[in-house]
């Protein structure tokens, strides 16, 4: 068990080290993006969702394609991973790159890897249920695309991208405030009190 568990704190360590290594010419802005993301200061929420809101408006405004949408998001993903390697150094000064950037940054990249090792495995479990248990696999799946087919009815594409997108950036600074925490307790306490409730009552 022990062998096992260092093998994989020496895989992720790797996997780390070589996310760092692609990530060295974004690391300013990585950081940058972090700050605000964690809410480091009070009015950082209301400046995400100012330009999420601008942004998804001019999409509303211009109302491109989809085609049309896809070829100017891949063109822009091409210009920053160009232009921002090269820009990010003389913008933030890469002489200021500090021991807890570094250690921030590494944390960050850790936090990814693990993130796409979850991802990963959510993956392998819904494999084994379809191989162990096809008929549970099959309503599960069925049933969820049936309910995420039933929201996408109901509720405008463009809006619902929308509200996916705000809830996604302000997801990491909730947490780091604690809201998150402070209402799935309050949310676990209800339920407690729910089904000592129906407890008794079954007494």
């Amino acid at each position: 068990m022990a062998e096992g568990d260092n093998k994989s704190a020496n895989m992720l360590a790797q996997e780390t080290a070589q996310l760092e290594e692609q990530l060295q010419g974004w690391g300013e802005v990585i950081l940058s993006g972090d700050r605000v993301l964690r809410w480091e200061k009070p009015w950082f929420p209301a400046a995400l969702m100012v330009v999420t809101s601008v942004l998804f408006l001019l999409i509303y405004y211009l109302d491109p394609s989809v085609l049309t949408g896809l070829s100017c998001s891949v063109m822009l993903l091409c210009l920053a991973d160009y232009l921002v390697p090269t820009i990010a150094p003389k913008v933030f000064g890469s002489n200021k790159w500090t021991s807890e950037q570094q250690q921030r940054f590494h944390e960050i990249c850790g936090n990814l890897v693990k993130t796409q090792r979850r991802i990963v495995g959510w993956w392998k479990r819904l494999c084994t249920l379809k191989e162990e248990k096809p008929k549970m696999y099959f309503a599960s799946v069925i049933s969820t695309l049936l309910t995420a087919a039933w929201i996408g009815q109901q509720v405008h594409n463009l809006l619902l991208t929308y509200l996916i997108v705000s809830c996604l950036l302000l997801l990491p600074g909730l947490n780091q405030q604690g809201i998150i925490t402070k209402y799935v307790a309050m949310a676990k306490r209800e339920i407690n009190k729910l089904l000592k409730q129906k407890e008794k009552k079954n007494e």
